[in-house]
């Protein structure tokens, strides 16, 4: 596990400190857990020890977009991926980084097609959804809205 300086812990004492997190994902299928709890407790000291804004529902939301987007990583491009999170204003921004070249596309909905739906669960979970070639394999972003209690 690799953290960027501005992450989780060390007792900050400003949310404008607060802002961002990375985690560097391996090939190890126990990194699915971890990216969810990584986020979770992201969230939980942004809400907690900060007083962002974070509505509990919406913890468990991104816990399920963050569990998507690093399977289907795991599952379509095996090797590392980074995962990073973002605080902008009232919006986190969940972004998955991985080495294949291949951009997913959400399949046709069809309510007796057993599995391949996490992209369309992504899709209907975020506020966007973006898919983009990196200079080394794609991203995906996914914006949240931290507080649905406003909106």
């Amino acid at each position: 596990m690799d953290e960027s300086p501005d992450c989780v812990g060390g007792g900050r004492s400003s949310p404008a400190l607060l802002r961002d997190v990375s985690l560097e994902l391996d090939g190890h299928g126990s990194r699915i857990a971890h990216a969810r709890q990584h986020a979770a407790a992201f969230l939980a000291e942004a809400r907690d020890d900060y007083g962002i804004l974070v509505a509990t529902g919406t913890i468990e939301v991104v816990q399920l977009i963050v569990s998507e987007l690093v399977t289907n990583a795991r599952k379509y491009a095996p090797g590392p991926a980074t995962l990073h999170l973002r605080i902008v204003g009232p919006v986190l921004r969940v972004e998955l980084w991985d080495g294949s070249p291949v951009l997913p596309a959400a399949e046709t909905l069809d309510p007796h097609r057993v599995g391949q739906h996490g992209l369309e669960l992504v899709t209907a979970l975020a506020r966007t959804v973006t898919i983009e070639s990196a200079a080394v394999g794609k991203r995906i972003t996914a914006e949240i809205v931290l507080d649905t209690t406003g909106a």
